[in-house]
């Protein structure tokens, strides 16, 4: 088990992707085998910061797990953000993510509350297919935009696996709708045990922001997984760079660790 609260909800939430966790040596293996383009469904956790002199270890670790893979992905079990010998990685390509991990009891509602838009978990084949066009109008909308085709690939993949979860009971995908049921915002809110729910994917439609959709749809998300899934704490992941963590600190969610990375894209990309 991931001593990282992050790593450990992340890893339980691939689970109920359909994920195969497993380890070797001191590694652990994360292999999404539903999803192979999903880099960070397919990485690799170290059980510490790199030290010097680990760089081709460990990308000679990720291509005998990964043969074929063109993306390279690290995960590192720390709570600190400590990046070790991060100079290596950084100078053979690879981004360094130190994301913020939030944590509340419970959030507040935000002051610019929604009260327009219709929240509800997603609930038939429109609202699913609603919820693909706003991921590929928040990817088309991004400065950095993923391929197109390979996006959509990609997120259809992630939204079965987010339906089969939400079907077997253990979370739910949550929208905001407008009267014609188009998604303007939406988010997942997934049980990962232990009284710990863990929030994915809250994203805005580029035509819908500065409405208070977020902040609304995840207090209305939160409070429905206290009252429905039993959760005691809630944890949400964010870019410390973005405005999203100021808007989740507004909530009531306080930073609680560093969720450290090392990523390389595709040579595509």
């Amino acid at each position: 088990m991931p001593f990282s609260l992050a790593y450990h909800t992340d890893l339980a939430l691939r689970r109920q992707e359909g994920a195969v966790i497993t380890r070797a040596a001191d590694l652990t293996v994360i292999r999404s085998p539903n999803n192979p383009t999903f880099w960070w469904g397919n990485f690799l956790l170290m059980p510490r910061p790199p030290a010097s002199g680990d760089l081709e270890r460990w990308q000679t670790a990720f291509e005998a797990h990964f043969p074929g893979a063109t993306h390279r992905a690290f995960g590192v079990d720390t709570a600190e953000g400590d990046a070790g010998a991060a100079e290596a990685f950084e100078a053979a390509g690879f981004e360094v993510h130190r994301d913020t991990v939030l944590t509340a009891g419970r959030t507040v509602p935000p002051r610019s509350f929604n009260r327009e838009a219709r929240f509800q978990p997603l609930a038939n084949d429109a609202d699913w297919q609603a919820a693909l066009t706003m991921r590929l109008a928040v990817n088309a909308a991004d400065p950095a935009p993923l391929e197109e085709d390979s996006y959509r690939i990609f997120a259809a993949r992630k939204l079965v696996a987010y339906r089969a979860a939400q079907e077997a009971g253990l979370g739910a995908m949550w929208g905001a709708f407008d009267l014609s049921g188009q998604m303007l915002c939406g988010l997942g809110i997934f049980d990962t045990g232990q009284g710990i729910a863990r929030y994915q994917n809250v994203e805005t439609h580029p035509d819908a922001r500065s409405r208070g959709l977020a902040g609304t749809l995840v207090h209305t998300a939160g409070e429905w997984a206290r009252e429905t899934l039993g959760t005691r704490t809630l944890v949400i992941v964010a870019d410390p760079d973005y405005h999203a963590q100021r808007l989740y600190e507004r909530l009531g969610f306080r930073p609680t660790e560093i969720q450290l990375g090392f990523q390389k894209r595709p040579a595509a990309d």
